[in-house]
């Protein structure tokens, strides 16, 4: 079973989504999947970049209203 875990990043202003969502990767082992919800506009550029930095991969990303939300498997 893979791990997962959700992150709520809502109304937080980069560059504190990506780096709180950072945090929450280390709690995973290689392979697990987490879930960042964010609605700062910026996240769209900044995760999408993270992952190309760090190697991890996004899996998806989508727009649920004014909410952003990105799916990232760790490396």
């Amino acid at each position: 079973m893979t791990d997962t875990l959700e992150y709520d990043a809502s109304g937080l202003l980069c560059p504190l989504p990506v780096l709180r969502a950072n945090r929450k990767l280390r709690e995973l082992s290689s392979g697990g999947l987490l879930t960042v919800r964010a609605t700062d506009p910026a996240a769209w550029q900044d995760f999408p970049a993270y992952c190309r930095q760090t190697g991890h991969e996004l899996v998806s990303s989508s727009r649920e209203a004014e909410t952003l939300v990105f799916v990232i498997r760790k490396r």
